[in-house]
C-alpha cells in the first residue's frame, strides 16, 4: 500500500507539474504535439546548410515524386503548410518545406539582411543543396514575393509557380504593420482580425505566451518588414517576364494582401490560373485547405512537356 501511495503521489505531482507547465508555456505544448503528429504521420525533419546558415526543413510525400518546394510568409514557419501539403503528398509529389533564416527551427543569424531578395537567394541555394534542378515552387504572403524573385532569377529551375495570398506588388498597406509584433492582448486581437474572418477568442494564458514569443522575435519581423516597406524589389515589372504556368490562389476576405492585388497579378500574368476562395482570409492555405487542396493538386497534375 505504501508503494501504491508513493506511486500515486508521484503521478499527481507529475500531472500538477504538467498542468502548471501548460499554463505557463502553452505554445511549447502545442508545438510538441504538432511535432509528434509529424513524426507519427511520416513527415521527416531535416537540417541542411545553405550559404553557411543552418536551415531546417520538412519532407513529405514519396521520394520519387515531382519535387514541390513551399515557402512560408513573414513570421511563419514550415508547419504553416501542414494542412495543404498533405494534399500534394497524397497525390504523389515530394514536398520540401524549409524554414527561412530567422524563422521556425532555422538559424536566426544577426548578420543576415532578411530582405526578400536575399531570402530568394536562400531558396535558390536550398535547391542547390538538395540537388533539385527543376521544381514546382510555391509561396505564401511574403513567401510569394520571395518565390517571384527566385523565379525571375532562375526561371530555368521552375516548372510551375504557385502564389498564395502573395505580397510583391507595389502597394502601401492600409493596416497597421506594427501589429505583426503585437505588444498586448488588444494588438493580438486586431492582428487575428486582419488574418482571418471571425477569429476565435484566445484564452488569456495563451495570449500571454504568444506575446512573450512575439517580444523575443520582434527584431526579426521588424527587419523583414522594414525591408519590404522600402518598396525595393517589387515585382510589378518582373511578373510579365515570367513564362512558366502560374497558379494564383486567394482568400476572398484577405485584409493583409487584398483581393485586388491578386487580380492585378492575374492581369500581369496572362498564363496564370486565378482561384478565389470564399469566406477565407490571409490564412487560406491553412484554414481553407479543404477547398484549396484539390485545386492545387489539379493545377500541379496538368501535364505538359515543360512541366513533367
Amino acid at each position: 500500500m505504501r508503494i501504491v501511495r508513493i506511486a500515486a503521489g508521484v503521478a499527481v505531482a507529475l500531472l500538477l507539474a504538467a498542468g502548471i507547465g501548460f499554463l505557463l508555456r502553452p505554445v511549447s505544448y502545442y508545438n510538441g504535439n504538432m511535432y509528434l503528429h509529424e513524426a507519427l504521420t511520416g513527415v521527416k525533419n531535416r537540417i541542411v546548410f545553405v550559404h553557411g546558415y543552418r536551415i531546417h526543413y520538412l519532407l513529405e510525400g514519396p521520394s520519387g515524386g515531382q519535387p514541390v518546394v513551399l515557402i512560408h510568409g513573414l513570421g511563419g514557419r514550415s508547419e504553416d503548410w501542414r494542412n495543404l501539403a498533405p494534399y500534394l503528398a497524397a497525390a504523389g509529389f515530394h514536398v520540401y518545406i524549409p524554414d527561412l533564416p530567422g524563422f521556425g527551427r532555422s538559424q536566426q543569424p544577426s548578420d543576415f539582411s532578411y530582405t526578400v531578395r536575399d531570402q530568394a537567394g536562400i531558396v535558390i541555394g536550398f535547391l542547390d543543396a538538395m540537388g533539385l534542378q527543376r521544381v514546382d515552387l510555391g509561396g505564401w504572403s511574403m513567401g510569394g514575393w520571395i518565390v517571384q524573385i527566385a523565379a525571375g532569377e532562375a526561371p530555368q529551375r521552375i516548372n510551375r509557380l504557385m502564389l498564395f495570398d502573395s505580397a510583391g506588388l507595389h502597394a502601401v498597406p492600409d493596416w497597421n504593420t506594427q501589429l505583426f509584433t503585437p505588444r498586448n492582448a488588444e494588438d493580438l486581437k486586431e492582428l487575428d482580425a486582419l488574418l482571418m474572418p471571425n477569429p476565435p477568442p484566445v484564452p488569456g494564458f495563451v495570449s500571454r505566451d504568444i506575446l512573450r514569443l512575439s517580444r523575443q522575435h520582434a527584431w526579426l519581423v521588424h527587419r523583414s518588414m522594414a525591408a519590404m516597406l522600402t518598396g525595393r524589389d517589387v515585382t510589378d515589372s518582373l511578373l510579365p517576364q515570367l513564362t512558366m504556368p502560374v497558379l494564383i490562389a486567394w482568400g476572398a476576405e484577405d485584409r493583409i494582401t487584398p483581393l485586388d492585388l491578386g487580380e492585378k497579378m492575374h492581369r500581369l500574368l496572362p498564363q496564370s490560373e486565378f482561384d478565389v476562395f470564399a469566406d477565407c482570409g490571409h490564412l487560406a492555405p491553412m484554414q481553407c485547405a479543404g477547398q484549396m487542396g484539390p485545386k492545387v493538386v489539379a493545377f500541379e497534375e496538368k501535364s505538359s512537356p515543360a512541366a513533367r
